[in-house]
């Protein structure tokens, strides 16, 4: 397995222990690579039948991790952080996460010069976009539109003020709105960085050639 703090592959080599008086065994190693460890506990079962006992439940302890893929390094910090949360705590609470979604999209809409109060409101100008500069595709426009169902969601306008409010949402939905954070991250942030590498990349080989540079 690769090591959850750095990433680094690590032999995986674990030292035992049983949890007196559970079913419980905490595994630990550390990384060779960053020197960090990792903690994790498994839910076995002990009898006489079982020469090995049988696994039936285990999770991360240590360090907490998410099963997402990681953020694109060119999101901004504070949109990042906001989402890596929503990220850890999805199987804790799928409010909490969906809350944080929110959060995001609304800094995200924001940065995009969509300022109203009320994120209902900002999604509705960004649907309405005239500007063709600026419209999002028809794919993700009905996927960041869905969102405005989930939770009864148009019920409770969340405004600068009730940013973090708590609204019931289905175990799907709270996932629903990281995978839309995800949509939005790859059009406002990774496809023009690499639109923006690429055009550099060609002005190079213009300029190695003594050619004018493309606008």
């Amino acid at each position: 397995m690769n090591c959850p703090h750095c990433g680094i592959a690590f032999h995986d080599r674990w030292t035992e222990a049983d949890i007196p008086g559970t079913d419980w065994t905490a595994l630990a190693t550390t990384c060779p690579g960053c020197d960090k460890k990792t903690i994790r506990l498994e839910l076995r079962s002990h009898t006489p039948d079982e020469p090995v006992p049988e696994v039936h439940l285990e999770f991360m302890a240590y360090p907490r991790t998410t099963q997402r893929k990681p953020t694109p390094q060119e999101v901004p910090d504070e949109i990042k952080q906001d989402y890596e949360e929503a990220c850890m705590v999805l199987s804790d609470s799928n409010k909490a996460s969906a809350a944080l979604s929110r959060r995001c999209l609304q800094a995200i809409l924001r940065s995009q010069g969509y300022t109203q109060r009320d994120l209902a409101q900002q999604i509705k100008a960004l649907l309405g976009e005239q500007d063709a500069a600026k419209a999002i595709p028809t794919a993700l426009r009905e996927t960041v539109d869905a969102i405005r169902n989930f939770g009864n969601f148009s019920a409770h306008p969340v405004t600068d003020q009730t940013t973090l409010q708590i609204i019931n949402v289905d175990p799907e939905e709270a996932e629903w709105c990281l995978e839309i954070l995800e949509a939005m991250f790859d059009h406002y942030y990774v496809k023009p960085a690499q639109a923006k590498a690429r055009k550099a990349a060609l002005n190079a080989k213009l300029a190695a050639a003594g050619k004018p540079l493309s606008k």
